[in-house]
């Protein structure tokens, strides 16, 4: 009855689509109409509307929509005879209807996602084997260690559960190198991952040679394992230590699921972030994909494998002769293959692991060229939209996770297109300022709209824009080059835990005050045509609007590849956790109140120590989740402050030994909930209007602290940067002990 009672409405809100669209009406009943859809939908939005309000609104916004798309086609490209004006048209047209197939996409993916799943109670006496592979190839010593001891200190039963380092940094091809010093580098490599393995009770394994990247290290592994399941983990990416217990227990209910995915969570910002000082209020980019597009894909089967933080059944794998390696996205590639002969997936929206992020601006590029290659990759050798075996949704899911990184093609054209009108007077709109002003405003203000009911809480206005544009100058040429030759990118590891100790503009910077430049340029010309050509006014002011907003997005990026320098090394969680602090012969109860792999920051219930200062040596000593040999870490004092409820240190772990790491990684990683709650704290829908003057201050702020960049004047663009006005859950600082 329900179905029906959906069909029956999908029917009737098509029809009434249809008739809004190809409905002959004036610029003004148009620009009316508009209007009334925006207030309706806000007001929905207003009453938080769910279920079918919900996609009352969403259809409202099609129509909306839809009734761009016809005018857009049937009024304004100019004439096929004009050729200079024609291809630079149809070159926007079809930048904006990619737009529009994508908004089209996200709705079916995303308007109505699943809810959190809930994990069934894992069976302890009959629970699969697990091998856990934590795939290496330049990652330190130290970082391993902490990821191989929060593997191997997770929840599962005795003798069930076995840690691979899967070591592609000490491969025989690398140890016999003819390169002197790479071939004693990797062989020195080998014999202290082997020691480290061996202190943890973990497994090491090598290969002969570094063949089809990280898939052929999986794939590796899979044949000296035997477990019948896998978990897969990024060297930069510990799991909790409830991770098995919260995703084994699908794998019972189903024999045809090949995936469990969980969230990938990260405890220090991209460069963005960092940059732009947002990291402890604004949701972070990857929480859109894993908040909301995960969870809708997961509605259609069609989750698919992010490469760590998931569990793979070995059975599925064996049918495909492992992990897929044509493309550089295996991950992504083994899922579509998976999904494609029948088997099923789960998306558990719960974030389990947590990992590190591309420092600098170079290395995001880096990563997000990696990622849009890949995918383009998939959309040329496996082409979802005929890949046989697919259902329906399923083609449509692949195809919005894969044509989405198409994006700088569009981004390139919204750029360049206002500049070709007053740089060059061509004419690639053929429509009157108010014509361009009723429509466009009225499909952007509903885009917006539909935007914010999709994604509100987990995207705020105009970030996603920001986020395109960074990636636009390095992905166009890279995305073009695998185009050309779907066969030459390689895989490239990440670079994570870099030093960022000098505040200097990224060395991928320059293109970004050029652009900005140009843009500059074409506000001066805005202002010549108003002066010059008066009758063509509501032109200019059309086009000089559109080329100012791409000028404060630009203004904004340029403190994007202002690096920010980084004095701490290590990135901290909250904790609230009892320990003691030992000193000499005198023990003194305390609370730890953050902790990082690096260091400590507690509050001792006394001062009354004899030596207490910087520089002195201590010992923290705690309870672990897990029995383990020792309890107790050294550290050494760094600083110290005071506050109305007492004395607080903070100091750096002085690790020497494997055990140490596995109390550190007990004290950051043990616990998921630490990192659910801090991503709530985030999850707050500014608004459209609130977030769009918020991104306007941050803008201006932005352009300044980056133009001082340039001149060198790091000091003067240090100043304080904006903040929204929402209250963000932060430690307030203390002030130093005298």
């Amino acid at each position: 009855m329900k179905n029906g009672f959906i069909v029956a409405f999908w029917v009737v809100a098509a029809a009434l689509i249809f008739l809004l669209v190809a409905l002959p009406i004036s610029l003004q009943a148009h620009l009316i109409a508009g209007l009334v859809v925006v207030s309706c939908m806000i007001v929905l939005k207003f009453f938080r509307a769910q279920g079918i309000w919900r996609l009352i609104a969403l259809a409202l916004g099609t129509a909306i929509v839809l009734r761009y798309v016809f005018w857009r086609t049937t009024s304004t490209l100019p004439p096929i005879t004009e050729i200079g004006n024609y291809i630079p048209a149809i070159l926007l047209y079809g930048a904006e209807m990619y737009c529009v197939v994508m908004l089209f996409l996200s709705l079916f993916v995303v308007s109505s996602p699943l809810p959190s799943r809930r994990p069934p109670k894992l069976d302890y006496e009959n629970a699969p084997s697990v091998d856990i592979f934590v795939p290496t190839y330049n990652e330190g010593a130290d970082l391993l260690a902490t990821t191989l001891a929060a593997a191997k200190a997770m929840a599962y039963p005795a003798g069930k559960m076995t840690v691979w380092l899967l070591d592609d940094g000490g491969t025989d091809q690398k140890c016999e190198s003819k390169d002197v010093v790479a071939a004693g580098e990797a062989r020195a490599r080998r014999l202290e991952l082997q020691a480290l393995c061996a202190a943890l009770g973990v497994k090491y394994l090598t290969r002969a040679r570094n063949e089809h990247a990280k898939a052929g290290n999986l794939n590796n592994a899979l044949e000296h394992s035997t477990g019948e399941l896998v978990a897969v983990f990024d060297a930069d990416h510990a799991p909790a230590r409830s991770f098995l217990e919260e995703t084994i227990g699908f794998f019972a209910l189903e024999e045809k699921l090949f995936l469990v995915q969980t969230p990938h969570f990260f405890i220090n910002p991209d460069p963005v972030e960092r940059n732009l000082g947002t990291f402890q209020t604004m949701p972070s980019e990857n929480e859109m994909f894993y908040g909301v597009i995960q969870r809708g894909l997961d509605k259609w089967n069609a989750a698919f494998f992010c490469g760590s933080a998931a569990v793979l059944r070995r059975e599925a794998l064996l049918e495909t002769n492992g992990f897929s390696g044509v493309s550089i996205t295996e991950d992504c590639e083994t899922a579509l293959e998976l999904h494609s002969r029948g088997w099923k997936s789960v998306y558990v929206d719960k974030p389990l692991i947590a990992g590190l992020q591309p420092d600098s601006f170079a290395s995001f590029i880096g990563q997000r060229s990696r990622w849009a290659q890949g995918m383009i990759q998939i959309l040329r050798y496996r082409f979802p939209p005929l890949k046989r075996g697919l259902t329906l949704p399923q083609r449509l899911c692949y195809m919005s996770s894969t044509l989405f990184w198409l994006f700088p093609f569009t981004r390139f054209a919204f750029l360049v297109s206002p500049l070709c009108y007053l740089f060059f007077s061509m004419e690639i709109f053929t429509a009157s300022g108010g014509e361009f002003l009723a429509y466009t405003s009225t499909y952007m203000m509903v885009n917006f709209m539909m935007q914010n009911y999709l994604y509100g809480r987990y995207r705020w206005p105009w970030i996603s824009d920001l986020y395109e544009f960074i990636q636009t100058v390095y992905l166009l040429p890279a995305i073009l080059s695998v185009i050309a030759n779907p066969s030459k990118p390689t895989f490239k590891v990440t670079a994570k835990n870099e030093t960022m100790d000098k505040s200097r503009v990224s060395e991928l910077g320059a293109p970004f005050f050029i652009i900005f430049g140009v843009l500059v340029l074409g506000v001066i010309a805005t202002g010549i045509r108003l002066w010059a050509q008066p009758y063509k006014a509501d032109v200019t002011l059309v086009t000089g609007a559109w080329n100012l907003l791409n000028l404060i997005i630009a203004g904004c990026a340029l403190g994007v590849v202002s690096e920010r320098a980084t004095r701490r090394q290590t990135h901290r969680v909250l904790a609230d956790r009892p320990a003691r602090f030992v000193m000499g012969d005198k023990v003194v109860d305390a609370v730890i109140r953050d902790v990082s792999v690096g260091g400590i920051s507690m509050r001792l219930s006394q001062s009354a120590l004899p030596g207490l200062k910087r520089g002195a040596l201590g010992t923290l000593e705690f309870t672990p989740h897990t029995e383990l040999p020792v309890n107790q870490i050294p550290m050494e004092i760094r600083k110290m402050s005071m506050d109305e409820k007492g004395i607080l240190i903070g100091g750096r772990f002085l690790t020497e030994t494997p055990e140490h790491h596995q109390l550190i990684a007990d004290l950051v990683f043990a616990s998921a909930d630490q990192w659910s709650q801090f991503q709530k704290r985030r999850h707050q829908d500014i608004g459209i209007l609130r977030g769009t003057l918020w991104f306007l201050t941050v803008s201006i702020y932005q352009t300044g602290r980056g133009l001082a960049y340039m001149l060198g004047l790091q000091k003067l663009g240090e100043s304080k940067p904006p903040a929204p006005n929402i209250a963000p859950n932060v430690t307030p600082p203390v002030p130093a002990l005298k």
